[in-house]
């Protein structure tokens, strides 16, 4: 076994771990077990490889949780990958990675997603061209500034060893990346957010990619824990679906990960399995001035420094 395959076989190893981990927590803390899913793209297929789904539906705490793990190879760099990277055209290549979007059934309890994952070329000469991404981000519909801030003080935690400027960096990005453009409007409280991450080398950026995805429990179940018997009424549940249709427009008018998944031929019930179970459209529906709603978009929503 050469370098190359040490490397990307050490990082699925990570990954795979890391999703039997993050799985177990929540099965425990939700008390149902999640389906586990596992598949195997067909030799006839542009893309080969493998992955395995794990989910949740109507579990006691989560209305709707889905925990990814994916593998995938081809023959050669999609010219959209090469455009910047000429060197690498005709390069076959791997992606990788773990995906989650827990949606709780309580109004209290905010949607969260993370994700960390790899892409790499593999070169003539045996070596490694790897690029790294991944995040999280919070999505509450009531908000707590006392949860805003233990989700990005973990955040910022996960990054300190990586550089002083990757927070400051990675928390702008996520910002800017998780905004509804055609509603001028923030998905969330954000979290950080970074992709085609080069500049610590296949080391780094493996170290860091670790850093951030054993962060996550940390970062969520606490306040998962904290707000999960808060009692609410229809009244909190119809706000809920109403705020969770932006989730799924953000999800299918600009997320880069849905879109090529789909677009790719990707695996159509993996792909979609971030969409909540239940979800309200109204038009042109604005909350009443003072309530709790409108502090989520006078108060949250607008992008401000949490730690």
């Amino acid at each position: 076994m050469n370098q190359a395959d040490l490397q990307t076989g050490a990082v699925r190893a990570y990954l795979l771990d890391l999703q039997d981990r993050i799985v177990s927590a929540f099965e425990q803390a939700d008390g149902k077990p999640f389906l586990r899913d596992a598949w195997t793209r067909d030799p006839g297929e542009r893309l080969q490889g493998d992955g395995c789904s794990r989910l949740v539906e109507d579990g006691h705490v989560l209305e709707r949780g889905g925990c990814n793990f994916s593998h995938v190879k081809g023959a050669t760099m999609p010219p959209s990958a090469t455009q910047h990277r000429p060197e690498l055209a005709g390069c076959p290549f791997e992606a990788m990675g773990v995906s989650l979007v827990f949606h709780p059934r309580n109004p209290y309890v905010p949607t969260v997603h993370m994700n960390v994952r790899m892409f790499a070329a593999h070169k003539p000469d045996g070596s490694l061209v790897a690029w790294f991404g991944g995040g999280m981000d919070l999505t509450p519909y009531y908000g707590f500034e006392e949860d805003a801030r233990h989700f990005h003080q973990v955040c910022k935690a996960s990054l300190a060893a990586f550089g002083d400027d990757k927070h400051p960096r990675f928390k702008a990005w996520c910002d800017e990346y998780f905004f509804l453009k055609h509603r001028n409007e923030a998905r969330g409280v954000g979290g950080i957010f970074f992709d085609d991450f080069t500049e610590l080398g296949f080391d780094g950026g493996f170290d860091m990619i670790r850093s951030v995805g054993d962060a996550f429990t940390e970062a969520y179940l606490p306040i998962l824990q904290r707000r999960r018997d808060t009692p609410y009424g229809e009244a909190e549940r119809d706000f809920q679906a109403f705020r969770r249709g932006r989730y799924v427009e953000f999800n299918l008018v600009w997320d880069r990960g849905t879109l090529f998944g789909l677009q790719s031929g990707g695996r159509t019930e993996s792909i979609l399995m971030s969409m909540p179970p239940l979800v309200k459209w109204r038009y042109d529906w604005h909350p009443e001035p003072g309530t709790p709603e409108a502090r989520l978009y006078t108060d949250f929503l607008p992008p401000r420094d949490w730690v």
